[in-house]
């Protein structure tokens, strides 16, 4: 076996947290219809050939049309759960042992599904997930930023009674022209409370989105984050801060942020040195889970087993997972590298 090879057995076989994957984003299209089906609802597609032949985006607006005319299936408790419990099996074959898993109440509530049902469903997969597979979990809530703030503030309100199942917050959506600063308000009230604050910047938008985040909403991650090399001094800033970024490659990709994937920022984003992690975005949009990407990663650029051990690391490191946890991950990861790096 090659060292490449033996790279990306090792990448595949570690203990990862994933931090970037938004739960409706997993919404497989045998899953999609069966959920149709069984809320006697029409998909605006012919059958699952038709939805996979959708997927060919320009951008990631039009990724989002096709993501919310999916996400109309989802309606009950059980919905959720089921979509929950189908992503955490698939983590689990991944050797993800923890996941930060996004939702957006804002995309079911518009259609009147209480956000109580969201997370209750979304809860109940979670348990099935650390009682079956030991996975464990946390969810943030994202607001969806080509709404308004008042309407992200509405949301909070609806969330209040459904703290404890809410470890954090976030900021996702259509990126461009929606900057950062125009949420700081409900980021201030989310950190209020203690819990961590997220944002996607720097993917579509550019690297001053990202100064935004850290500045304004005062975030503990960035999402995405891979426009930064095109700024010097944000870079700098994310190396010297430690700024933890969650790259998720595939999604790059096929969403046309690089043409291919050897011209993805990724390698240099290391060089930098920066805290990289892999991730998987929406996974069943994007052409695979978290492993899918470290294939995809590692057949453009050939990393060595330090390379991923490293990343490795920073996901689990950069988790909001329990410290004990944490050692215990790492711990595991370094045990693997050394039987890897002798072989």
């Amino acid at each position: 076996m090659s060292h490449e090879d033996r790279a990306l057995a090792f990448a595949c076989r570690m203990p990862k947290a994933e931090l970037h994957v938004h739960i409706e984003g997993t919404l497989e299209p045998d899953l999609a219809f069966r959920l149709a089906r069984r809320n006697g609802l029409t998909l605006p597609f012919a059958d699952e050939q038709a939805l996979h032949a959708a997927k060919a985006f320009t951008d990631l607006q039009s990724f989002l049309d096709l993501y919310y005319a999916c996400a109309a299936v989802l309606r009950t408790e059980q919905d959720f759960a089921d979509l929950m419990t189908a992503y955490l099996a698939r983590a689990r074959d991944d050797h993800v042992v923890h996941a930060e898993i996004f939702f957006d109440p804002q995309t079911h509530t518009a259609r009147g599904v209480p956000i109580g049902t969201v997370i209750a469903g979304l809860d109940q997969g979670r348990r099935t997930a650390a009682r079956e597979w030991g996975i464990t979990t946390r969810l943030i809530l994202c607001f969806l930023r080509h709404l308004s703030e008042d309407e992200a503030l509405a949301t909070w309100a609806e969330a209040q009674p459904f703290l404890d199942s809410i470890d954090g917050f976030g900021l996702d959506s259509s990126e461009r022209d929606h900057p950062p600063r125009h949420f700081a308000r409900v980021f201030a009230q989310a950190r209020a409370l203690g819990k961590p604050v997220v944002a996607h910047a720097g993917e579509e938008g550019p690297p001053d989105f990202i100064t935004e985040a850290l500045d304004i909403l005062k975030v503990a991650r960035i999402d995405h984050g891979v426009r930064a090399v095109e700024d010097d001094a944000v870079l700098a800033r994310l190396v010297a801060e430690r700024v933890p970024l969650t790259v998720c490659p595939l999604s790059n990709v096929r969403l046309c942020v690089y043409p291919t994937m050897r011209e993805h920022a990724l390698p240099r984003l290391l060089a930098a040195g920066a805290r990289v992690t892999i991730n998987s975005d929406d996974p069943a949009y994007f052409g695979g889970y978290l492993n899918d990407n470290i294939r995809a990663v590692q057949a453009a650029f050939g990393f060595d087993i330090e390379t991923w051990a490293r990343m490795g690391r920073d996901s689990l490191e950069a988790s909001f997972a329990p410290a004990g946890d944490i050692t215990r991950w790492v711990e595991e990861l370094e045990r693997l590298r050394r039987s890897a790096c002798a072989a």
